[in-house]
């Protein structure tokens, strides 16, 4: 059985103070709540703040980003051993903002996911099409390479940590969310290919997320899915109240 995992990414938003008020608001919402692993990562200000306020509960803290590189004259970058000093035990790798944003390759990811195995920081790998290649019928030819490329030199034995995240750029923050068939196509896709890198064994046991305007109102159908392992929430996790009901679907 994989333990569903339902993980927030809230971007560019909230202070520490503001951090320190969803947490307060949050946890009597999810207290007991054990069926689904939760990660909440906030902005790099925010991380200590969260590592503080949920020390005596299970939910995990995660960056939203990590540099390949241990230390370095990296300006504005921050490593994985620099999370796991502060108590973070997640990362997100190659969300589609990144990718696009700040010009992120493939190998890029693959560097970083090899970085954050040897550092001890769990990876949350994002995978995902465009619009224009689901309408050129790219989807499956996309959604390989990107998964094959970021497994790239990683040993069977090294990738239990390891989850997916399969994210339709053309859904993140419109509104637009694939419908469960669809998204349950290209998480069987997605895992099609790591068992083409990695064996069936390591594909049938490594969670597989959804996101992509993911809300209370869509998740449980979503969820239900059986190839779907969780979701990775954005906007709808900016509100305690919003992302708790997707926690408890």
């Amino acid at each position: 059985m994989r333990k569903p995992m339902i993980a927030a990414n809230w971007k560019m938003f909230k202070t520490p103070a503001e951090a320190a008020a969803y947490a307060e608001c949050f946890l009597p919402l999810v207290a007991g709540h054990s069926r689904d692993e939760i990660v909440i990562c906030p902005s790099y200000l925010a991380l200590s703040t969260l590592v503080q306020a949920f020390a005596d509960t299970a939910i995990a803290v995660g960056a939203q980003d990590m540099h390949s590189e241990e230390h370095g004259a990296f300006t504005g970058e921050i490593s994985g051993p620099m999370l796991r000093a502060i108590g973070v035990t997640h990362s997100l790798i190659g969300h589609s903002e990144r990718r696009h944003y700040n010009c992120e390759s493939d190998w890029d990811v693959n560097r970083k996911l090899h970085a954050a195995l040897a550092f001890g920081v769990k990876p949350i790998v994002c995978v995902g099409e465009v619009q224009e290649e689901r309408e050129e019928g790219r989807t499956n030819d996309v959604l390989l390479r990107q998964v094959k490329i970021a497994l790239e030199g990683i040993e069977k034995e090294d990738a239990a940590p390891i989850v997916m995240a399969y994210e339709p750029v053309w859904a993140i923050g419109t509104g637009q969310s694939a419908t469960p068939a669809m998204a349950a196509e290209a998480h069987g896709i997605v895992r099609h290919a790591v068992a083409e890198k990695l064996g069936p064994a390591v594909a049938s046991g490594m969670r597989i997320l959804y996101g992509g305007s993911v809300k209370p109102e869509n998740a449980a159908l979503l969820l239900a899915q059986p190839e779907i392992d969780g979701a990775l929430v954005g906007g709808a996790s900016l509100n305690p109240a919003s992302f708790a009901g997707i926690v408890n679907y």
